[in-house]
C-alpha cells in the first residue's frame, strides 16, 4: 500500500486522530520529532491504543511517504513460516515453494515496515531481524546472495519488552537498536476529556 504524500503538519492533531488532550498533545508533537528520521522507532501501548495509526501517521510525514508502508502482525503467522514471510525464498528452497517469493522487507523497500506484536518472534529470527537492521540486507530463504534493502522499521507490542528482555525471551541488543524512537501511546482512560469527541466522531460516522 503506498500512502499520500505528506501535508504540513500541526500539533493540533492528525488525520485520522481523535482527540485535543494533553496526553495526545505530546503524542502528535513525538510524532513529528520521529516522522522525518531514518531511525528505528518503538512503539508501547495497550492493545486498542492505536499504535498502527501511530505508524502510518508516522510514515506519512516522513521522506518515505510515497513509498510503501508494509504493515505485518507477527502475532498472526506460524513460526514456521515467519523467516519466509519476512526475508522470502528461492524457487525450491522448501516444499512447496514452487516459485520465488519476496518477503515483507523488499515489499517495504523504501518505505516502511511496521512489525506489531513483536514478542511473538522466537530468538532465531530476532537475531536475523537484527542482523538486517545492522548490515541493511536480506538473504532470501535459499538463497546465496545479500539483497540490499533500505527500510525504515517501526515495531510495536502491548507487552513491555524490558521484562521480556529480563525472562530471556527478548534480544537486549534489538531491543536497543529498535528503541531508538519510543513512543508511548496512553489508554484511553488516562485522557478523559477525549471521551466525548470520540463518541461524537463515532456516532456521527455510524449515522451516516
Amino acid at each position: 500500500q503506498v500512502i499520500a504524500a505528506p501535508k504540513p503538519v500541526a500539533t493540533k492533531g492528525f488525520q485520522g486522530f481523535i482527540g485535543k488532550s494533553k496526553a495526545m498533545q505530546v503524542i502528535y508533537r513525538m510524532v513529528e520529532s520521529a516522522a522525518p528520521s531514518k531511525a528505528t522507532t518503538f512503539i508501547t501501548g495497550e492493545s486498542g491504543t492505536g499504535k498502527e495509526l501511530v505508524a502510518r501517521a508516522l510514515h506519512r510525514h516522513s521522506p518515505r511517504a510515497n513509498n510503501a508502508f508494509v504493515a505485518l502482525n507477527m502475532a498472526a503467522i506460524p513460526q514456521e513460516l515467519m523467516e519466509s514471510e519476512l526475508f522470502g525464498h528461492e524457487k525450491g528452497a522448501f516444499t512447496g515453494a514452487n516459485s520465488r517469493r519476496e518477503g515483507r522487507f523488499e515489499q517495504a523497500r523504501g518505505g516502511t515496515l511496521f512489525l506489531d506484536e513483536l514478542p511473538s518472534l522466537s530468538l532465531g529470527i530476532q537475531a536475523k531481524i537484527l542482523k538486517t537492521i545492522e548490515d541493511r540486507s536480506i538473504r532470501r530463504l535459499g538463497g546465496n546472495r545479500e539483497i540490499e534493502v533500505d527500510v525504515r522499521i517501526i515495531a510495536a507490542s502491548n507487552q513491555d519488552l524490558g521484562q521480556a528482555v529480563k525472562k530471556g525471551k527478548f534480544r537486549d541488543d534489538l531491543h536497543h537498536r529498535l528503541s531508538l524512537f519510543l513512543l508511548t501511546i496512553p489508554p484511553l482512560r488516562d485522557r478523559g476529556g477525549d471521551i466525548l469527541k470520540l463518541a461524537k466522531h463515532l456516532l456521527e460516522k455510524l449515522c451516516k
